[in-house]
């Protein structure tokens, strides 16, 4: 597909920003619950059309929204832009009754996440030097007429403070809302110069629509689980309490002092210590340690989640963030988190599902053992198709191992993955000298194939040591040195294009020029150095320059937000420039399938990682079909060779 790198001219833009009312908190439930409130009101509407003068609309005072406002609203000649645009276009979905089209929108978050800028509005206008910035008194003007207050003697008893409660207040609130689109409208005229590829729009509207779709939540298990996790946190802290004889055995201060009169100093709590602690501990002392565990575990906080953000549809909806990791353009999880769910181990999951939907907290523990352990393998579950559906799952059999062979031209490995397709048996095999064929159960051989395994998915980057330990190896550091240097002289061509990275990158930042490396190209452009992906989608590096790393070696840095908004400079190295490029052009093949996916009628309703989860109607399609789709590469991959396997599902869960 030829990728178009700007946005059609002829198009009018409409920048917006509103300012709402809801009783339900936006942070916790998430803009499509929140925008479901019985109490949800926009309050302040500012828009203008490109360069032209602001307009802005006082609907809390009762003013109407114009004409020629409503009528652009869905006229696909005008792309209606905004930051973090989901917000505007959820709430005014719900103002108008029907979903507003997302392949009218436009997203200045998303533009400054193309160029791993930060995400919220005062901190790119920062980034980017602008003088048109956030008004500073906006935090405390939302808090007084956006969400709802405390009922005082002071205030008359009233839960929430409207206009004419703080009319200069009000008249603020108002200014700092058209400053919000002046300063939006200065951070798209910054970033314009930089323009992601029409593709990159396409796969946000698509995104749109799958977070507008929502999953649905087996509302059920979710209220049971919760009154199961409630009754065994309350018998375990009343055992807790009657063997240590403390008050409030939750206390670090306390639970620390009583473990040293047990001959257990303990200088933290933390989780890997106590873990630890335990294996050697006895009688009371171990039994405590255990609870303490067991308290400790967050299974739980995901069912509160799907609890707190589930709309009237009994769906959970925006669970996805497109561009949410800026690095590589991969999406993040939102709200319940699907991200990171655990696996399922139970032998039988209808058993212990109907178990817990009973809410019979005492049998959980009877047959599975550990409440909370039985809860957390049970949340992937908790996710469900509609009626006269079942759940599609398919995910790509060993993505970043195919496409950083593809990229680095390590040929056995592609020839392996074109065949038989068992890297780690094949990768043993050419570790140790040993015939491939031997690799199998019941042959001593076979005990190469977990090297092999733990070599491949920890050694791709450059990782060493300390990464095979990451994935779970236990063995001698001396024994596993041998593994990474065995896995390394195995793939030769993947090491030498860390290399090539590399000295491709200090040459970009030291001649300021282009540097094709392999499938890529490196290029400076205005101060930073971008990657241009075989899919024509750019990663920006910004301000690159030299450091001197923790080594006290002159490294490559780059400028990436910190978790406070701040640009904060990062060390890279070829390995991790070879990680980049791998996560992101896996990313364009899972974002490729899934547009594939839609217009061949399967309907996405979320996405973990390299998965697909689509709800499909019994009478439509089929698991071979849906996974053939995704085993096509894209045009411009065409010799790459992938494979996705999965499973047909009356509720979501991996083993």
């Amino acid at each position: 597909m030829a990728l178009s790198t700007s946005t059609p001219k002829q198009k009018r833009h409409m920048h917006i920003d509103i300012e709402t009312f809801s009783s339900q908190p936006l942070p916790k439930c998430g803009v499509y619950r929140y925008s479901q409130a019985a109490d949800f009101q926009i309050l302040i509407v500012t828009y203008c059309y490109d360069d032209e003068e602001l307009f802005t609309v006082d609907l809390a005072c009762g003013e109407s929204l114009p004409p020629d406002f409503l009528s652009a609203l869905e006229d696909p000649n005008v792309l209606k832009v905004a930051h973090n645009a989901q917000f505007e276009r959820v709430c005014f979905s719900r103002y108008l009754g029907h979903w507003l089209d997302p392949h009218q929108w436009r997203c200045s978050m998303i533009m400054a996440n193309y160029l791993t800028l930060p995400g919220k509005l005062a901190d790119v206008a920062v980034a980017l030097n602008l003088t048109e910035r956030k008004m500073e008194e906006g935090k405390d003007l939302i808090r007084y007429f956006s969400v709802p207050c405390k009922a005082t003697k002071a205030n008359g008893g009233r839960t929430r403070n409207l206009p004419g409660d703080a009319p200069d207040k009000w008249e603020v609130y108002k200014a700092y809302n058209r400053q919000d689109v002046e300063t939006e409208r200065a951070v798209v005229r910054a970033l314009e110069r930089y323009p992601l590829p029409d593709l990159e729009w396409e796969l946000y509207a698509l995104d749109q629509i799958i977070n507008d779709r929502g999953v649905r939540i087996d509302k059920q298990l979710v209220r049971s689980a919760l009154i199961v996790d409630s009754e065994f946190t309350q018998k375990a802290y009343q055992r807790a309490q009657e063997i240590t004889g403390l008050e409030n055995p939750s206390s670090v201060v306390q639970l620390k002092a009583w473990l040293a009169d047990q001959d257990m100093p303990m200088e933290t709590l933390a989780k890997k210590v106590v873990q630890e602690k335990a294996k050697d501990a006895e009688g009371i002392v171990a039994e405590l340690l255990r609870l303490r565990l067991e308290l400790s575990k967050t299974s739980v906080k995901k069912y509160e989640a799907m609890a707190r953000t589930v709309c009237k549809d009994g769906r959970v909806h925006g669970v996805t963030q497109f561009y949410g990791a800026s690095r590589t353009g991969r999406w993040a999880g939102r709200l319940v988190q699907l991200q990171n769910v655990p696996q399922n181990h139970l032998p039988d999951l209808d058993a212990a599902k109907n178990v817990v939907k009973n809410g019979d907290e005492e049998m959980v523990e009877m047959l599975y053992g550990s409440v909370p352990n039985t809860l957390s393998e049970l949340i992937r579950t908790a996710l469900i198709p509609k009626e006269g559906c079942r759940f599609l799952v398919a995910d790509f059999s060993a993505i970043e191992a195919r496409t950083l062979a593809w990229l680095a031209g390590e040929e056995w490995v592609l020839e392996e993955f074109r065949g038989k397709g068992k890297i780690y048996e094949a990768t043993a095999a050419r570790m140790y000298h040993v015939p491939a064929d031997t690799i199998v159960k019941g042959n001593p051989n076979y005990a190469y194939r977990q090297k092999g395994k733990q070599a491949t998915l920890a050694c791709g980057y450059g990782g060493g040591i300390g990464a095979m330990k990451n994935m779970g190896a236990t063995m001698p550091d001396d024994e596993l040195q041998d593994i990474v240097e065995a896995w390394r002289r195995a793939n030769p061509h993947i090491v030498n294009f860390w290399s090539a990275m590399e000295s491709s990158a200090r040459k970009v930042v030291d001649e300021k020029i282009t540097v094709p490396v392999g499938k890529t190209v490196l290029y400076w452009k205005d101060g930073n150095m971008f990657m241009r992906l075989p899919s024509g989608r750019d990663l920006c590096y910004q301000g690159i320059c030299y450091t001197d790393n923790r080594f006290g070696n002159r490294s490559l840095g780059y400028y990436m937000p910190s978790a406070t908004g701040k640009m904060m400079l990062t060390e890279t190295f070829g390995g991790k420039l070879t990680e980049n490029l791998t996560q992101a052009v896996a990313r364009d093949i899972l974002a490729n399938s899934m547009l594939e996916l839609e217009k061949a009628g399967y309907h996405i309703v979320f996405h973990v990682h390299d998965e697909v989860i689509l709800e499909v109607p019994y009478d439509h399609g089929s698991l071979e079909d849906a996974c053939a789709i995704m085993g096509i590469p894209p045009v411009w991959a065409s010799d790459l060779p992938l494979r996705a396997d999965g499973d047909e599902l009356e509720y979501y869960r991996k083993m």
